[in-house]
Order: C-alpha cells, then structure tokens, then sequence
C-alpha cells in the first residue's frame, strides 16, 4: 500500500512515503558524502542501489520532508520506503518507534543542519548503537550531506561552540570554536581515522582543517586524515574501500580533496600548535599532501582508501600553513610505506611525576625507541630540547623551568607522541 503522511509525537516529527509493511531487502554497504548544496543525482542513485530496494530513513534535527519525493520517486530507483524523522529534542532517541525504524532501515541519510544537535542528540544513546549495529551487522548504506556528512568520521568538528572560519582556526587553534572530537559516535568503515569537512569551495574551511589535523595530531598523537567536498560534489565509498568522486566536471568545477600528513618529511609535525599562539604548519611548504580530484557524471575518477597514496583522474598537491595563510602547490605522488605513515596515540607515552615539583620527569615510550624530546611553553616556545637515548625512556632534568603548563612531544622512527604536563 502506498501511503503519504506527516505524523507526530513527543520529540519527533515523521513524514512518511511509501509501503508501511518493512522490506526485508538485503542492503549492500557504501558510505556517501555530500558537500551540502543540491545533492548530486548519479552519487544518490548510487547510494539507492545500494539499499537493495529497501527502506530508506532520513534523520535530521530541522527542516521537513524535502527528500521524500526526491528519493522516492524522482532518481528512478524503486525502494520500498523513505521516511524522514525530523529530531525536535534529544528526548526522541528514547521513543520505541524511532528506534524501530532505525533498526529496520536498509540505507540511513543524515540532512544538513548543525552537527551539534545531531551529536547531542545521538552520540551515546540507542540511536548510535543502533546505526553501528547496522554497519556491522546488515551492511547499512549511511550518507549525509553538510552537518551530516560532518559526523561521519572517527574525528569530526562538533561545532559545541559554534562554527569557526580558518582565520580564527589559524590565529588560535585553540580557540573554543575549535573542537576537534574523538568521542567515538558512528563507526563507518574506512572512515575510522577521518575527518571531513564540506563546502570546500568557500576558502575559509581549507585552512580550519588543516588546524583540526594539527590539533589531532599534537592532542592524541595521530596523523589522521581528511575528505572534503565541494558543495556539488560527492564522495562515494564502496565496501571495498574505493572513493568514487560525483560531481558535473568538466562543466562545473566540483571537487574533492583527501588530505594526510605527508609522511615523505621526517618527524613531520606543527612547528607550532599551542594556545593562543598562530598555527604553523610548513615544512618547507610540504607539511600536508593532498589529492585533488574532480567529481564526472560517471563517478570514474577515484582515490583509494587502503593506501591513500592510489588515485585515478586527479593532481596532488602540497599544503602547508605559514604567517596565517594556507599555502598550495603543485606536487608528486606520496612515496612512503605503511611504517613511516604509523603515528602512535597517547597511550604509548607516558610521562611522570605528573604534575612534577622535583624538577625531574621521566618520559618513556612503551613500543619505540625515542629519538628526540621537545618541550614548549604555554607561549608555544620551546625550552627544552633532547636527543633521544637511544632506549624507550629518557629522564630530563627541569631545572629553571617556571611553573606552569607545558607540552612536551616525543618522537621515534615510528611517529610522535604528545602529552601536556605541569610544574609546580
């Protein structure tokens, strides 16, 4: 039976289209990205197909039923459902029917919006169970455009404090506005070490991301990645992990941007990322590389998420940050291995006393043998520097430091680690 209606109860909004009985359909997995302006035809159908004709969910915090038609009935793929549920307060993640309708859902679009609601909402409660139970478990096609491609990676900006442009990003990567978060949420596949960002064209999210890699990488010790879309652009990523780039190229300049640390420099990190100091991020102009391709009709130019190094139809290109300015250039391919691009996370290091009052700190490694020691200011200066020991622990001496806060990063063949500690 095909039925159109709107109904609503405490918390949400439902607008539904289509055959109430629930499909049992058989979905095949896939992750789409959209970078937040109209959505591109060919990646949505991509993302239907996927869904093997079953039950299409979307969720979003505002707005109305503007997918309905559209993905019912307007991209020429039959489904038996689309339901949007419009979240009007954190209390709808606990109704038993929007929990059923997520658990039963084939393919699950999160709309625009502000990705805090979405997070405050969500993050921690049935609904984020539900969806990873579904990507592990039934091959859940999941997708999302602007807000809602935002919280598809392992990191995402949560926006808890507002947006943020990257001048402010660059003049403070501290700033409150910047809130880079690892709390883990949804857990999509190739994504885990990913955060994305959207209306790329507009020059003031380059260099906002870039700040989020590097506060990623100063705060947990992770070189971690980034994919960004123009607002016409999409990024389709198949269960083989191959990123199939939508857009109207050559008509329309439609781009996509996957974005690493370039592990070809040696011991690549800021120069700079403390608080309330600029961000610089330089390297010789080489601190990030960046493969830059252009979304067809077709979806034929691709980038390979198992390497991040394999891309068809696209340039690379070098980034970095210098004198609050983000800087590219044409470059070559990245050439490094799986080693040198392998950057430990905190848990690794291990400082202490912590907070020290003996003027004496022992650092170690648990996996790495350390090969340099640097500790910097509040101010971001550095006032202290150490070869390593050649062994997994060092003790440094402190004598004359003031007290207050520091941050102290350790580096080996194999990465960096970072941890804040205190003098007292």
């Amino acid at each position: 039976m095909l039925l159109h209606f709107a109904a609503s109860a405490q918390g949400y909004t439902s607008f539904f289209t289509g055959d109430t009985t629930d499909a049992l359909a058989i979905a095949s997995g896939g992750t789409c990205m959209m970078g937040g302006a109209t959505e591109d035809d060919n990646a949505m159908r991509w993302f239907l197909e996927r869904s093997g004709g079953g039950d299409i969910l979307v969720l979003r915090a505002s707005g109305s039923n503007g997918y309905n038609a559209y993905l019912y009935s307007q991209l020429g793929v039959t489904v038996n459902s689309v339901e949007t549920i419009r979240f009007d307060n954190a209390t709808a993640a606990t109704d038993p029917y929007v929990q059923r309708r997520v658990a039963e859902a084939e393919a699950i679009w999160f709309a625009g919006g502000d990705q805090w609601d979405y997070i405050s909402y969500w993050r921690g409660t049935a609904i984020d169970s539900i969806v990873n139970e579904g990507l592990l478990q039934r091959h859940l096609v999941i997708g999302g455009t602007s807000a809602g491609m935002a919280i598809l990676g392992g990191y995402y900006f949560s926006a808890v404090n507002g947006t943020v442009t990257s001048a402010t990003a660059m003049t403070n990567p501290y700033n409150n506005a910047v809130t880079p978060d690892s709390t883990s949420f949804l857990q999509v596949d190739y994504l885990a070490d990913v955060i994305t960002d959207t209306h790329y064209e507009n020059p003031d999210r380059r260099g906002r991301q870039v700040a989020f890699l590097a506060r990623i990488f100063t705060d947990y010790g992770v070189a971690a990645h980034g994919i960004a879309c123009d607002e016409y652009t999409a990024v389709c990523i198949d269960t083989n992990g191959i990123a199939q780039v939508y857009g109207d190229a050559p008509n329309s300049e439609d781009n996509a941007y996957f974005i690493q640390v370039n592990c070809e420099v040696p011991g690549n990190q800021p120069e700079v990322c403390v608080p309330g100091l600029p961000l610089q991020w330089d390297q010789n102009g080489m601190a990030i590389k960046v493969y830059h391709v252009q979304g067809t009709p077709s979806g034929g130019q691709t980038f390979d998420l198992n390497d991040w190094k394999t891309g068809v139809g696209g340039n690379w290109e070098d980034w970095s940050v210098y004198n609050l300015a983000l800087f590219s250039n044409p470059g070559t391919a990245i050439n490094c291995g799986p080693v040198a691009v392998a950057m430990r996370t905190d848990d690794d290091l291990q400082i202490f006393p912590n907070p020290v009052r003996h003027a004496r700190l022992q650092v170690c490694l648990s996996s790495a043998m350390i090969t340099l020691v640097t500790v910097r200011n509040a101010l971001g200066q550095v006032v202290l520097r150490r070869d390593g020991s050649a062994a997994h622990c060092q003790t440094l001496e402190l004598d004359g430091l003031a007290p207050g806060a520091y941050w102290l990063q350790a580096l080996s063949e194999t990465g960096a680690s970072g941890h804040a500690f205190l003098v007292e």
